[in-house]
């Protein structure tokens, strides 16, 4: 049986801060002409619908929606329309009135998931109220769907758990600050994708934002990764999209040849330091 593609694309664009309503319609916008062009899974940036850099948590709670708001059915209606998955991250006002920075993953039947983010960065930290459930991971008609959120990606447990409970793309709303490198070199962000790609042999959808706000830029370091950890789409202009057709079953071939095997040749029973908690220093002391 010849591999069936489905047509992936991360939309890149630039949030507005505190601008929910106009947020939320840009991206309704934007997930109508993905689909129009063929989309079946798409992937917005983190904190679509409110921008970024809040100076207070205050002013995040301000921005914040809850994942029951009826604007976001009009993104199911248009996911609807193609019989597509969106995966996007939003500024969550949850019922308990925590403030989390979350995806949201729905299609034309209404909200699927959501999921909070559990790494925060940096000043995050003091806006928003971290994640405590494991990510999704979710069947769709196009393959299994799992989803992380931007400085999860760096801890590389992430990626391979998702692997492991039987993900063939993850999705990652990001907002990567531009960081130095040195001239000719991808954005380490998109090295750590390329590398959990190829770890786990899985496909990755990194969908970054554009624009400037309060000073910063961003990296807009949009790109689709195969499970052999090559770059498949990407986009370095401001406003614009990654798009590739993925034949997203083949990330179940997890053999890198006959005898190599990703998965079957783990050696979990080596591996207890990775759930230790807190951090150990050289020597082998655990420190606080």
């Amino acid at each position: 049986m010849a591999p069936m593609a489905t047509r992936v694309t991360c939309v890149q664009f630039a949030p507005v801060l505190g601008d929910p309503a106009g947020n939320i319609e840009r991206a309704r916008s934007a997930i109508r002409a993905a689909v129009a062009n063929g989309a079946r899974i798409v992937v917005l940036p983190e904190l679509t619908t409110s921008g970024y850099l809040f100076a207070s948590a205050e002013e995040a709670r301000r921005a914040s929606i809850g994942a029951d708001d009826t604007r976001l059915a009009e993104w199911s209606g248009e996911a609807a329309r193609g019989d597509a998955v969106v995966v996007a991250g939003f500024c969550e006002k949850a019922a308990d009135g925590r403030v989390h920075n979350s995806a949201v993953v729905l299609d034309g039947t209404g909200v699927r998931a959501v999921y909070r983010k559990v790494h925060l960065w940096d000043r995050e930290k003091t806006l928003f109220t971290a994640g405590r459930a494991e990510p999704p991971v979710l069947d769709t008609p196009y393959g299994r769907i799992g989803v992380l959120v931007c400085y999860d990606l760096e801890f590389p447990e992430m990626p391979r758990a998702l692997a492991l409970r039987g993900a063939d793309l993850i999705a990652v709303p990001t907002n990567w600050p531009v960081v130095p490198r040195p001239e000719g070199e991808h954005p380490p962000e998109v090295v750590a994708a390329m590398a959990a790609a190829r770890a786990s042999r899985v496909f990755v959808a990194c969908c970054d934002r554009s624009g400037l706000e309060r000073g910063e830029r961003w990296t807009r370091g949009t790109v689709l990764v195969d499970p052999d950890g090559w770059i498949r789409a990407s986009t370095g202009t401001e406003d614009g999209h990654a798009t590739a057709d993925l034949d997203l079953v083949a990330a179940r071939e997890k053999r890198l040849t006959d005898l190599a095997d990703v998965i079957a040749d783990r050696r979990p029973e080596l591996y207890g330091e990775l759930v230790r908690t807190g951090r150990t220093a050289p020597g082998g002391t655990e420190v606080s």
